[in-house]
Parts: structure tokens; C-alpha cells; sequence
């Protein structure tokens, strides 16, 4: 029999206990990467929300611990927007609403402009029509109406709503003008307001959240940067910075990564244990054959890659299938009316990747006690203990 055979013998001789040993290792990977897939999905889709808009730069105020609830004065829009090396600005104002009557809460909430530039990159698949036509301009979205507002794909298919649907807000009346598609998959479970009523909503009045800057193109390195400078000359409380880096600094964007590999090390841990006992077992149930083994000739190395090759090859398939059983649950999950739109898992290669070079830790890990004890073990010994 050739080495390749005995070690593929090796695993299937116990079929119960690898199998056990095989739905743990399928657990922690699969925990591993469908986590790290959701914290690089959150981060992904709070990039989109800039990239979907070509913003180049994100002001929000000095020292904000959290820079979603960062609170930067409405006024400095206008005086970034006259910079001659910014192009345009939009104030905007995030917060986090409920809708009590329908049982829905924490729905995402931008105020915007009721003119700004920044409704222009939605696609309004239904607005209300007004005038026996449809309505092609985004920047008469909110139609005039005082109190209105627009509802995201995933969210209106929630709520269950189309235009004209009233929706009540903290008390008081909203009616939905239009539904709208974002390139931002984030923004499709959000609905968006006109600003000055989201400041009266929430006691924010003359108050934005961050100022998202478009530069002069063409964009580049030097230009981006005396924008920045510029802008930074304007108030020692603004903090502009380059999209790219307020994504990656941002607290919630760095939580989520965190808590995603704090939570897999569990499972990880619980992995690495079962495969030891596992081999650990196969070892002492296998002390003549072993013995037999040394005693035809075979070298301590050979022993201990045997020993190795086993573990390694339990934690190769869990790792397909875990990586596999990681993808369907998360789409699973990501279709749930709750989250959809708001969790966009992105299990790419470099996820996958992860997860493989975890579940070869795992395999060695836990195969090194039992290939050290198996390589330790002489011949005599070994006859004699059976």
C-alpha cells in the first residue's frame, strides 16, 4: 500500500469519530469565515455609500469618538464648496429612526438638501405623479411636499409601502414621494429626508453629520490633498479626510473586525481541541501498528508526516465545506427581510483564503502532541503495551 493510501485508510477507519471530528472542524470554519465575511461586507458597503456618490473627501468634526454621530455646523457646506480646489459639497445629517406603528427600528436616515446634487445619483424607480407624466428629475423628488420623504428598494418592500403611503414620524406625518434604487446597498434599506425636517426631528438644527466634498478633476494625489489642506485651514474643529482612510479608521468599521476574530477564536479553539483528541485517540488505538511501522524501518519523520497528513486532511475538507457551508448561510441570512439591503456579506478569495490557512493551523495544531508521542514510540514498547 502506498503512503498516500494509508493515510486516506487512517481517516476512514474510525468513520463515526471522524465524522463527529469533521462537523466540528466544518463549525469553526465555517463561523470563521462567514464573520469575516459579514465585518468585510459592512466595511465594503460603507465604502460603496462614497464611492456611489465620487466622493473624494469626508469632513466631520475634530476629536469625535464616533464619527457617525460626529456634529459639524451646515454652514461650513457653502464655504467648502467655494474652495477653488473642491468641485462641489453636500451636507449630510445620519441618524437612526423608528418606526413604532409598523414594529421596525433602527431604519438608517440621511437628510439631505432638497436640492442638492447628491439625489441625483439615485435611479427613482416610482415617484407620485403630479402631472400625467413621470417624474425624471431626482431633485424634485420630495415634490414640493413639506413633509416628505423617500424609501430605499429593501425598505419600502419591508414596510410594504409605495409613493403616497404615510408613514408617522416621532408623531408626525410622512409621505413617501418616491422609491428609490442606490448603487449603495446600504442605502437601499434607508430612507432619506429633507434635512432641515430630519434637524427639527432630532433637535439638530443647522447641524450636518459629515460634509461629503467632491475635488476638481481630474482627481489626483497633490490635488486631493490641498483641498484637504485648505479645508483644514477653514476651522481647527473640521477633520477632512480621503474616503479610503475614514472607512478604515472608522471605530465601527474596526469593532466589527474585531468582534468577528474575538468570536471565531472560540471556535477555533473548540476546533483545534476536538482534532487533538481525535488524533490523540488514533495514536493510542494504533500503538502495535505503529510499533510495526518502526519496526519495518520507518523513520520518526515519516511517522510524525503521517500522523500530520491525517490531521491536516480532516481540516482540508472541513475547510471546503465549512467555506461553502459559510457562503449559502450567509446568503440565507442576507435575504431576511430584517437585514436586507443592511448585511451584504463579502466572502471573496482573500476570506477563503483565511479560512484555509486556519483550518491547516487547526490540522497541526492538533496533531502535534499525538505525531510527537507516535514518534517517540519504540518498537518493544509498543508490542509490549498491546
Amino acid at each position: 500500500m502506498r503512503f498516500s493510501g494509508l493515510v486516506a485508510k487512517n481517516l476512514f477507519r474510525r468513520p463515526m469519530r471522524s465524522a463527529l471530528t469533521l462537523v466540528a472542524l466544518i463549525t469553526a470554519i465555517a463561523s470563521v469565515v462567514a464573520l469575516l465575511g459579514i465585518a468585510k461586507g459592512f466595511t465594503r458597503s460603507f465604502g460603496e455609500i462614497y464611492a456611489a456618490h465620487s466622493i473624494d473627501i469626508v469632513v466631520s468634526r475634530q476629536g469625535s469618538a464616533d464619527r457617525l454621530s460626529s456634529s459639524v455646523d451646515q454652514r461650513f457646506e457653502e464655504q467648502i464648496e467655494q474652495l477653488p480646489e473642491v468641485d462641489r459639497a453636500a451636507g449630510v445629517l445620519l441618524e437612526s429612526m423608528s418606526l413604532e406603528d409598523q414594529a421596525i427600528y433602527g431604519i438608517p436616515t440621511m437628510g439631505v438638501a432638497r436640492d442638492s446634487w447628491y439625489l441625483n445619483d439615485y435611479e427613482m424607480v416610482q415617484q407620485i405623479d403630479r402631472s400625467g407624466g413621470q417624474i425624471d428629475s431626482s431633485a424634485n423628488a420630495f415634490g414640493g411636499e413639506e413633509r416628505g420623504l423617500l424609501l430605499g428598494i429593501h425598505l419600502a418592500e419591508r414596510l410594504n409601502a409605495e409613493p403616497g403611503t404615510v408613514l408617522n414620524l416621532l408623531g408626525e406625518p410622512y409621505r413617501v414621494q418616491a422609491i428609490f434604487r442606490s448603487p449603495a446597498s446600504w442605502e437601499n434599506g434607508a430612507m432619506i429626508l429633507p434635512i432641515e425636517n430630519l434637524q427639527a426631528l432630532t433637535d439638530r438644527v443647522g447641524q450636518a453629520t459629515y460634509i461629503n466634498v467632491v475635488v476638481n478633476r481630474p482627481l489626483s494625489a497633490e490635488r486631493a490633498a490641498a483641498a484637504i489642506a485648505a479645508i483644514e485651514q477653514l476651522d481647527a474643529k473640521l477633520l477632512p479626510m480621503a474616503t479610503a482612510e475614514f472607512v478604515e479608521t472608522d471605530t465601527r468599521m474596526q469593532l466589527a473586525g474585531a468582534m468577528a476574530w474575538m468570536t471565531s477564536a472560540i471556535a477555533l479553539m473548540l476546533g483545534a481541541v476536538g482534532t487533538l483528541n481525535t488524533m490523540l485517540m488514533s495514536v493510542m488505538e494504533r500503538t502495535k501498528e505503529i510499533g510495526i511501522l518502526r519496526a519495518i524501518g520507518w523513520p520518526k519523520s515519516r511517522v510524525v508526516r503521517m500522523i500530520m497528513l491525517e490531521s491536516c486532511g480532516l481540516s482540508l475538507v472541513a475547510c471546503i465545506l465549512g467555506t461553502l457551508t459559510a457562503i449559502v448561510l450567509t446568503w440565507a441570512l442576507s435575504q431576511a427581510p430584517l437585514v436586507k439591503g443592511l448585511l451584504v456579506p463579502a466572502i471573496d478569495w482573500q476570506v477563503a483564503l483565511q479560512g484555509f490557512l486556519l483550518a491547516v493551523g487547526i490540522g497541526l495544531l492538533g496533531a502535534i502532541l499525538p505525531a510527537w508521542r507516535a514518534a517517540q514510540m519504540l518498537p518493544t514498547e509498543a508490542f509490549r503495551e498491546v
